[in-house]
């Protein structure tokens, strides 16, 4: 099996956070979100991971840094990692036809913006499962349609009239991943395009159209990260599944003076908390000082340093100075609030 993670998008609407560090690699309860993602496909397959195939942007903003974070990942799984470039950022069949020499054999394709609780088989006797989850609101969606047999046989965009209330979350399983690379090539070939870009659906739908049997796979928990609320609100949800697992979600070399941690909350390594209170819900990364502070609902990177804060909220990046008595913040790598 292998698991194909386009991720070469810059996650603009998380600005300023994604200024300096990709979205996939912002951590969600201590972890990024790649790192999440994969982990979480992998253990949901239950089967030895041959290959992880990266598919990035610019060198310049996916860079050495990067590669080396993912290469390790891949490593964790028992995997080859494989790291690949899209030169323009054309789609999403382009992302994935830019990993050609890797789609072959069965194959996860995933992308990197989501995090996912999911616990059930894999029905290998289709040639696709794509994955979806129930939504209130199915016209802000790609939709699946469903025949008598619980076979997907058409895929929707934001239906303006009720066609489900299954939407796809962007991760797909293929028995021959082959086949919707060789789809994708007639895509790309004619010049298929929606807007100037090259989609997975077009591919998708030509499968369909040979008469290949599509399933729906149903996740228990679909949370994005596309924006700073919903990110800090994943970052809420993951804390209390990782809690029930039973996690350790506080690192031992935590430096406590008259600190109060209210959990569930993740904290780094070599953390310092004086005289502040700390959750529920927050997540810290390693480093970082917190001091004459109150803080909950909120993620703090690594390396930063908080003084003289009341936050709720809030999201706040690396090596950021932050005092001040400011309650719903969202600010980036290397800031500075006195």
């Amino acid at each position: 099996m292998k698991i194909i993670v386009p991720m070469a998008g810059r996650g603009s609407r998380l600005r300023p956070h994604t200024l300096t560090v990709p979205k996939p690699l912002i951590p969600v309860a201590g972890k990024p979100i790649v790192h999440r993602l994969v982990s979480d496909i992998a253990k949901v397959l239950g089967e030895p991971i041959e290959e992880v195939a990266f598919i990035l942007g610019d060198p310049a903003f996916f860079g050495d840094d990067v590669v080396d974070s993912l290469m390790r990942l891949a490593k964790e799984l028992g995997a080859k990692g494989s790291i690949y470039r899209q030169d323009q950022p054309l789609g999403t069949g382009h992302a994935i036809m830019s990993a050609k020499e890797s789609l072959s054999g069965p194959a996860v394709i995933a992308y990197a913006d989501t995090l996912i609780r999911a616990d059930f088989d894999l029905d290998k006797s289709a040639d696709s499962v794509i994955w979806v989850k129930q939504v209130d609101h199915p016209e802000a969606y790609g939709v699946v349609k469903l025949n008598d047999a619980n076979e997907i046989v058409e895929l929707v965009e934001k239906p303006k009239e009720f066609v489900s209330d299954l939407a796809v979350i962007g991760i797909y399983y293929f028995k021959d991943v082959g086949i919707l690379k060789n789809e994708l090539q007639h895509v790309l070939d004619n010049d298929i395009t929606h807007g100037g870009e090259y989609q997975i659906n077009d591919g998708i739908k030509r499968m369909m159209e040979k008469g290949m049997k599509f399933v729906p796979g149903k996740v228990d928990e679909w949370m994005d990260c596309g924006n700073k609320n919903v990110t800090v609100e994943t970052n809420q949800r993951m804390l209390d599944f990782l809690e029930k697992d039973g996690e350790n979600l506080i690192a031992d070399s935590v430096k406590q003076e008259n600190a109060n941690i209210i959990e569930p909350c993740f904290i780094g390594e070599n953390v310092v908390i004086k005289n502040s209170t700390v959750g529920p819900y927050v997540s810290v990364g390693a480093n970082t000082v917190l001091e004459n502070t109150t803080i909950k609902n909120s993620l703090v990177q690594n390396n930063s340093k908080i003084y003289n804060a009341n936050l709720d909220n809030a999201m706040i990046g690396n090596y950021v100075v932050f005092n001040g008595n400011f309650e719903t913040i969202s600010i980036g790598d290397y800031s500075v609030l006195e």
